[in-house]
């Protein structure tokens, strides 16, 4: 069992390397994505740069690798920590691929596949939660809100197997949480925020997940970018 269960971390971590963002526009544009637009190779990007029919897939294979790897495991019969053990493995693919230079995405979509598979009452206040703040465009506070509640989303909501599963899942979920902060927070800074206090830095990328407050500069300046 310790041997399958590494050969599925593997699996996973391998599984969420793949990026169809990158190789879909490469396929049916012939472009590297990140040498267009705002650089990055998630869906956001994919749909500035292409279409968004390209990015529906984009979005739908994100997605579906997390879910794929959970689902391995589950086939397996591994508990729930396990679970969102290899659906983890499958995120950090995601976010630092082996196959580009461990430069990826951020992981949100892959997240919600890991927790979909895992709960899907979990995965889908994941899905809907965020997106009741569009209309004041505030969307990845919605995101913040989900990721900082999921450790507890996942104790009142999940079915467990018994207390321990239950407590795995919830570590496990408190790991996603962190790596989806982590990739938030370590990233390097723009020209727009060169003088801005290392505080309010912080806080604009765990809240609003940009650098600055003025959501106008920063969206015009990243259409200065494409």
């Amino acid at each position: 069992m310790v041997f399958e269960y590494i050969l599925l971390l593997i699996a996973g971590y391998l599984l969420g390397s793949i990026h169809a963002g990158y190789l879909l526009p490469k396929w049916f544009y012939h472009i590297d994505i990140r040498q267009h637009g705002t650089g990055k190779i998630g869906a956001s990007n994919v749909m500035r740069v292409t279409s968004k029919w390209m990015a529906l897939p984009v979005t739908l294979c994100d997605i579906g690798k997390g879910a794929l790897a959970v689902w391995l495991a589950q086939l397996a019969g591994l508990g729930g920590g396990a679970q969102v053990a290899i659906g983890l493995a499958a995120i950090i693919g995601h976010n630092w691929p082996i196959f580009l230079n461990f430069k990826g995405g951020r992981g949100i979509f892959t997240s919600l596949g890991v927790i979909t598979m895992i709960s899907p009452w979990i995965g889908l206040i994941m899905l809907v939660v965020p997106y009741l703040f569009a209309p004041v465009k505030q969307v990845a506070f919605g995101v913040f809100l989900v990721l900082f509640s999921l450790p507890f989303l996942s104790w009142f909501l999940y079915q467990p197997f018994g207390v321990e599963d239950r407590l795995g899942v919830t570590l496990g979920f408190i790991g996603l949480s962190l790596i989806a902060f982590f990739t938030r927070l370590m990233v390097p800074r723009t020209p727009l925020s060169l003088n801005t206090p290392v505080a309010e830095l912080f806080l604009n990328r765990l809240f609003l997940d940009r650098d600055i407050r003025d959501a106008k500069a920063w969206v015009n300046q990243k259409k200065g970018e494409q």
